[in-house]
């Protein structure tokens, strides 16, 4: 195999070459200075060797002609502007980089300590870089349309390339994992979890897939992954409120928790009350919602104690003012409460159902009319009933001022049609939460009556006793004393 390998490499390979006579371009700008395992500087490593002299002469080992390979992939090319769009070069790269691919798919020998840290190397080289900025057409009339469409890097055409290695490269059986261990260290699994902030969708699913491939393989460097997607987090819901990589990394984490051992270790714990609980606090939640509910139901799949502790945490961000983001949070406590077991809905049944009679008389009907879908849900239900004679007391009073000021119809017919479920399970607590309703908005009315006496007496004292220069107090007439002391306005 390796023979067909130098015999592709000796037919496809330039006859001579250098960067003078290649005409490639202005080199790119220098990156952060970052370090290896063994205290080598990526950036030292990024000479730009010429694409010439690749071909394998006849006493060169396989090592020789993989590491010049390497070398030829290590040139970088600039694609921001027009210039050099259709270099031989380009081509010329990215056809290396594919015989690459290919070989290492189909290699049998492990690789060489020396063939490892010439990949690694390549990977950080063409990889690790400042992101370019936004292009967008039209300049200053660029429209809100335009700024939510993705952006694409010009560079993909090389760098899909290189993914595609680096991902045969973690998952091939011919990579030693303690060796690969030595140059794929914590430094670099850093800045490739940097990546995911990426403009580009494409780049952010190929780095979705190896991460996952990476935990898998490198247990060893597990905690400290867990520790960096944590500080990601951190950073995302306190400090920036903006990452393009959240959706991907919940995506990631979705399966690593579902690989956890029973019972729960207090440090994953903590990270679903310290780091994923808190990404429902921030505006742009809907764009990873779906794999956020994924990772907590799996948290509460695996210790189903910890439901309590995700419908506080929900409780605790609930939106006041977004009814889009409300109806959010009421299709994920719907899933969460499907896993509830009765002793943790009953810990936490009374902040929840006051939460849930102020969604009843939201003014908006989509939220009204998704909280009175809970209902419908047979777990829920079962769980309501059980307890209605704590529940119905708190959301009587929503149930009645829907059913007498919602202006929605559909609204009003799902509100009668909850209440008469509590009719059927306890007709004799119903009619008592009625009369109880009825005293307060008798109370109420009454207080409201005093109030208003009382600032008609204020407003005749202020015409018939203006205040000229000594100020004068107004008496207050005895109807306005409530058991012994003023009535507070």
């Amino acid at each position: 195999m390796w023979k067909q390998f130098l015999g592709k490499l000796s037919g496809k390979s330039p006859k001579s070459g250098g960067v003078g006579a290649g005409g490639w371009g202005s080199p790119p700008a220098k990156p952060p200075t970052s370090y290896g395992a063994n205290g080598v500087q990526w950036d030292s490593m990024r000479a730009s060797p010429p694409l010439a002299g690749v071909a394998g002469a006849e006493g060169e080992t396989r090592e020789d002609v993989f590491l010049q390979k390497l070398n030829v992939c290590c040139v970088l090319f600039d694609f921001s502007t027009d210039r050099g769009r259709d270099s031989p070069e380009r081509e010329r790269k990215r056809h290396v980089l594919l015989s690459l691919v290919d070989c290492l798919g189909a290699a049998e020998e492990p690789l060489t300590e020396a063939m490892v840290s010439a990949c690694v190397r390549m990977f950080a080289i063409n990889l690790f870089r400042v992101f370019p900025p936004k292009v967008r057409p039209g300049g200053v009339g660029t429209t809100e349309a335009d700024e939510d469409d993705p952006f694409f890097d010009p560079s993909w055409y090389h760098l899909q390339v290189v993914y595609e290695l680096l991902l045969r490269f973690v998952t091939s059986p011919v990579v030693d994992v303690k060796v690969a261990r030595k140059y794929m260290d914590n430094s670099f699994i850093s800045r490739l979890l940097d990546l995911l902030d990426s403009d580009d969708p494409r780049e952010r699913d190929c780095l979705k897939t190896v991460l996952h491939r990476i935990y898998g393989k490198f247990m060893g460097n597990r905690p400290f992954i867990r520790k960096a997607v944590s500080n990601i987090f951190y950073r995302f819901v306190s400090e920036t409120d903006r990452h393009n990589g959240i959706a991907e990394l919940l995506e990631v984490f979705g399966s690593v928790i579902s690989g956890f051992a029973k019972p729960l270790k207090e440090e994953h714990k903590l990270f679903l009350w310290k780091a994923l609980i808190p990404l429902h606090k921030p505006k742009t939640v809907g764009m990873y919602l779906p794999q956020l509910t994924y990772c907590i139901t799996q948290f509460i799949d695996k210790e189903p104690k910890l439901s309590g502790t995700v419908i506080r945490g929900l409780l605790k961000y609930w939106p006041v003012t977004n009814s889009q983001k409300e109806m959010m949070f009421l299709g994920e406590l719907e899933e969460v409460l499907e896993l509830t077991e009765m002793p943790e809905f009953q810990k936490c049944m009374v902040p929840l159902f006051r939460r849930v009679a102020h969604c009843l008389n939201s003014s908006h009907f989509q939220v009204a009319e998704r909280a009175l879908y809970l209902w419908n849900n047979e777990h829920l239900f079962d769980l309501i009933s059980q307890n209605h004679q704590v529940i119905l007391p708190i959301i009587y009073p929503a149930l009645e001022r829907n059913a007498r000021l919602h202006w929605n119809q559909s609204v009003l017919n799902v509100t009668m049609n909850v209440r008469k479920m509590f009719f059927d399970m306890d007709q004799k607590l119903l009619l008592a939460c009625e009369i109880n309703l009825q005293e307060e908005e008798e109370k109420q009315a009454a207080s409201e009556e005093r109030r208003r006496l009382i600032w008609e007496h204020l407003e005749r004292n202020a015409v018939y006793h203006p205040v000229t220069g000594d100020i004068n107090f107004a008496v207050l007439p005895t109807s306005a004393l409530i058991d012994g002391s003023i009535l507070q306005i």
